[in-house]
């Protein structure tokens, strides 16, 4: 499960990092708080050109052959054991598969006295990129598009199993051209979970909790 991460830098350090051509998009916003049906960026191929995109997308994965956008599951999670032969998410893990840019993300462990909010992070806090899905969805008559992503997660390594069983997949940057199909290789063989050492984690405060409270106060360490 991943149902909340940070993105905080800005459009043009995510350009300069994923080497995109496209123009920034001029709404993007830092967030510490980033919750499912909210815009954040995502690194894409264009359909078309192939050029490596930076683009807004919606978090919330509505399939391209989608009759009924209100009745859409619109999962935000997919899983790395079953996503090739996935109705859901086969297509896109084939031809559609981005990169999302993640500072943090958070998870909760179940204790005693509720919920327990964590933050996972790289120790040197350089910005990740989770492996993701994305797709495009056209309203009927073909007047809007509507573009949403996915965060493929799998098994949690021994830094994140004490607090949930499940991580994103990170791909690391010498990945990111096969996994976005620009260079040979086998996708699938990414479908991982992280080294340990790659991510620390620590108890945050229960802010975090909210999608309405954002800031970097809810990466702060929780008071004892």
């Amino acid at each position: 499960m991943c149902g909340r991460f940070a993105s905080v830098q800005p459009p043009d350090a995510m350009r300069a990092l994923f080497r995109t051509t496209n123009p920034l998009p001029d709404i993007a916003q830092p967030s510490w708080n980033i919750a499912p049906s909210q815009p954040a960026l995502a690194v894409r191929r264009h359909p078309e050109t192939g050029a490596r995109h930076l683009d807004l997308l919606l978090w919330g994965l509505v399939p391209h052959w989608t009759k009924d956008l209100k009745a859409a599951r619109r999962p935000i999670n997919a899983r790395a054991e079953t996503i090739a032969s996935s109705p859901m998410f086969g297509s896109a893990f084939v031809t559609r598969r981005c990169l999302v840019p993640v500072d943090a993300w958070y998870e909760w462990q179940v204790t005693p006295e509720g919920k327990q909010p964590f933050a996972f992070a790289r120790p040197d806090r350089e910005t990740m990129a989770f492996a993701g899905l994305w797709e495009s969805w056209m309203t009927p008559g073909m007047a809007k598009v509507l573009r949403t992503f996915a965060i493929i997660t799998t098994t949690a390594n021994a830094t994140a199993a004490p607090v949930h069983d499940r991580m994103p997949v990170i791909v690391q940057r010498e990945d990111w051209p096969v996994w976005l199909g620009e260079a040979a290789g086998n996708a699938a063989e990414l479908l991982h979970h992280a080294p340990a050492g790659l991510v620390e984690t620590w108890p945050v405060g229960r802010g975090v909790n909210s999608p309405r409270n954002n800031g970097p106060e809810l990466l702060a360490p929780a008071k004892e």
